[in-house]
């Protein structure tokens, strides 16, 4: 499936690094959903069913790790590709991740064609 076909959201709080991940994914030609809370981010996911979500951990209203939770226990949605981008770098942070259910775990910060190739490793 070709990329403009594919929706994700990206789920942060920081102005920053939303923009930084959504100009790097535009340029190649993927549809942007934004979402700047927890609460957001669960309506957002199940009002518009994403492709993949790249979700912070650090969120106003419900951490990440809530959310990715919540999203995986539900039926038609844990189907989705969940990615943590967060600036929490301790390997019990991304084991605490995985054990969410997220699908892959991104340290801030990085660059931004590592995170176009996690994405696209994670949408084949």
């Amino acid at each position: 499936m070709e990329a403009m076909l594919k929706r994700i959201l990206v789920v942060e709080d920081s102005p920053a690094y939303l923009q930084l991940m959504q100009k790097a994914l535009e340029s190649k030609g993927y549809t942007i959903l934004t979402a700047e809370d927890g609460e957001q981010a669960l309506e957002q996911a199940r009002l518009h069913m994403p492709d993949l979500i790249l979700l912070d951990v650090v969120l106003p209203k419900k951490n990440g790790y809530q959310v990715c939770r919540q999203l995986k226990n539900e039926a038609d949605m844990k189907r989705i590709p969940i990615v943590m981008v967060s600036s929490k770098t301790q390997e019990f942070d991304r084991y605490w991740g995985m054990k969410q259910g997220a699908d892959g775990y991104i340290t801030k910060p990085f660059e931004p064609l590592a995170l176009v190739a996690e994405v696209e490793s994670r949408l084949v």
